[in-house]
């Protein structure tokens, strides 16, 4: 198995580098075709949620579309799929960014009572305690 890194996926999705692009989409395209699959771990996932918001401008909700399409698409595997959608829906809820959500949940998903934050945007979702 092989990883992707967030450029690789970044430039897949958006197809704003010709070159990068077309390199991007054949090197994904042949591994769907081997039956190959590829890893995204937590770490690419909130570096994409972030790059799509500050470089391209994309909305939450768009966000939250693509991720759950990526979380769709057989060929990728996870760290920890169902922290990445609890997270995705805590996320579509609250004010947080994908990142932190991500962080409470797989905290939890460790056993983690809690995860402590002077992050008053966290308050109310049950993976953190803010103080």
């Amino acid at each position: 198995m092989k990883a992707l890194d967030t450029n690789i996926l970044a430039r897949y999705l958006r197809d704003d580098d010709v070159v990068q692009a077309k390199r991007a989409a054949h090197f994904i395209q042949r591994a769907v075709r081997l039956g190959e699959p590829l890893y995204l771990n937590h770490v690419v996932l909130c570096e994409l949620a972030w790059i799509l918001t500050s470089v391209y401008d994309h909305s939450k909700e768009e966000i939250i579309s693509m991720m759950e399409n990526i979380l769709l698409t057989g060929q990728f595997e996870f760290e920890d799929k169902q922290s990445i959608e609890f997270a995705l829906e805590d996320y579509r809820r609250t004010r947080a960014d994908l990142a932190d959500c991500l962080i409470g949940r797989r905290n939890s998903q460790l056993g983690c009572k809690a995860t402590l934050t002077f992050d008053r945007r966290l308050k109310g979702i049950a993976a953190f305690e803010v103080i």
